[in-house]
């Protein structure tokens, strides 16, 4: 088993070896966070953002929650979004899910686990709006997946809906609201293409990825 000591060993060690291959990198790091894309993705320890997209420490803002859920009463969700989009400028707003997101197959079986259970209700009426989109022949790992794919879905047009993204469109400013998820089998993101890069927009391309997710 992993000790603690054996983690602080293993910093000194990757920053010895950042800084071997590009002495500089700290200093910038520590001067300037100029990341050109927000992540809104999953808690889960498998899904490290930075990794899995090729990028270094401080070209990718990221938060993280239990399935990856976007509501307009987190206010650390908000305020995450808010700084990124108003102060940092992103270009790109990434909502990221996962594939076998044990939230996402909690919500869907209604598994109690108590506390969570509230957080994971959103998740559960996501289900209960397209239960049409869930049909008998599918088996409870592909209605799990459907599941995952369709919070994604909703999450995107929940970031569209808040009035950080709003303000930030009628400002005329460019910033892209983007739906992905990733499969933890192959280490592969799925775009869901549901992107959305201004005002007034949301409708037709939810509609247009909705579509595409059920062809």
């Amino acid at each position: 088993m992993t000790s603690l000591a054996d983690l602080l060993a293993n910093n000194r060690r990757w920053s010895e070896g950042v800084t071997h291959r590009d002495p500089g990198f700290f200093d910038r790091l520590a001067r300037q966070q100029a990341p050109r894309y927000l992540w809104i993705g999953c808690s889960d320890s498998r899904v490290p953002a930075n990794e899995i997209v090729g990028l270094m420490p401080g070209e990718l803002f990221v938060h993280r929650n239990v399935a990856n859920i976007v509501v307009h009463s987190d206010l650390n969700c908000l305020s995450v979004l808010q700084y990124a989009v108003e102060v940092l400028r992103v270009e790109h707003v990434i909502v990221c899910g996962h594939y076998g997101c044990g939230g996402v197959e909690a919500a869907r079986r209604r598994t109690p686990l108590g506390l969570i259970d509230n957080w994971l209700r959103h998740v559960q009426d996501i289900a209960e709006r397209h239960q049409h989109l869930f049909t008998g022949a599918m088996t409870e790992a592909q209605a799990a997946d459907r599941l995952g794919e369709l919070n994604v879905l909703e999450q995107v047009a929940n970031v569209c809906r808040t009035t950080i993204v709003q303000d930030a469109w009628r400002r005329g400013q460019l910033v892209g609201v983007h739906g992905w998820i990733y499969r933890l089998q192959n280490g592969l993101v799925r775009d869901l293409k549901l992107s959305v890069m201004r005002e007034g927009a949301l409708a037709e391309e939810y509609g247009r990825a909705l579509a595409a997710l059920m062809s």
